[in-house]
């Protein structure tokens, strides 16, 4: 699983960096967990999560505290985080979500996408069974002495699963346990290079690399719509 998030991770971020709307994206974030839980980082563990993706991303500072300060204007204010189900084309399934101020709009483009390749759209909550919520956490190296301590104090604070990759280490948490995962990260002052939640697939779909192509056309167009956050899938990578 580690190493198909990575994969998955890197592609979009690749894709994300060439992708002139990564800090409007990346700033409704922002501003949806200001709304949330106040501008008080401390305070408001989305927020630390999302300010982590814009530093990830190389977003200026002066552009993050003005997302931070822009979230309750009247155009931040009115945004509405709605998720879109649906199979991308040869049997994936997808779940789209979305951060919009005018879900009329975008679920007229969502569609319009889905038709252009071909696939279909769901009901609401159909295809969720195929996903897990799952807190993702990339982290920097921690020492070999230090990891038998290390994976016990966050198995303690909701560790679920632990991966090596060549950044770092990559942890996962429960949906539930994000937070107090978090936390203990920080009370141990590891150097956290992204924080989210993550709709995790329980199994993956197999197609041919012709297939797949068409299948990541899909989602980088889908990327592309600017009320667009996240698109996740079930297609196996190679």
């Amino acid at each position: 699983m580690g190493r198909i998030f990575e994969k998955r991770k890197d592609r979009m971020f690749a894709r994300w960096a060439k992708m002139a709307s990564a800090f409007t994206k990346v700033g409704r974030e922002i501003s949806i967990a200001v709304r949330l839980g106040g501008e008080d980082s401390d305070t408001n563990p989305r927020l630390r999560a999302a300010v982590q993706v814009a530093r990830g991303l190389n977003m200026p500072k002066d552009r993050i505290e003005a997302a931070i300060h822009r979230a309750n204007s009247k155009d931040e204010a009115s945004l509405t985080e709605v998720a879109y189900e649906g199979y991308a084309p040869h049997g994936v399934a997808v779940i789209v979500e979305s951060a919009t101020n005018n879900p009329t709009r975008t679920i007229a483009n969502v569609r319009s996408i889905f038709l252009h390749h071909e696939g279909s759209m769901a009901t609401s909550g159909a295809l969720s069974f195929l996903f897990q919520r799952r807190g993702v956490f990339s982290i920097a190296p921690v020492s070999p002495e230090a990891m038998d301590d290390f994976e016990l104090t966050m198995i303690d604070a909701g560790l679920e699963d632990v991966f090596e990759t060549e950044e770092g280490l990559l942890l996962y948490s429960s949906f539930e346990n994000f937070v107090a995962l978090q936390a203990a990260l920080e009370k141990r002052k590891c150097e956290i290079k992204s924080a989210s939640l993550q709709r995790i697939p329980l199994s993956y779909v197999e197609v041919s690399a012709a297939h797949q192509k068409e299948i990541e056309e899909f989602i980088e167009e889908m990327e592309e719509d600017e009320d667009i956050q996240n698109v996740y899938h079930n297609m196996k990578l190679d």
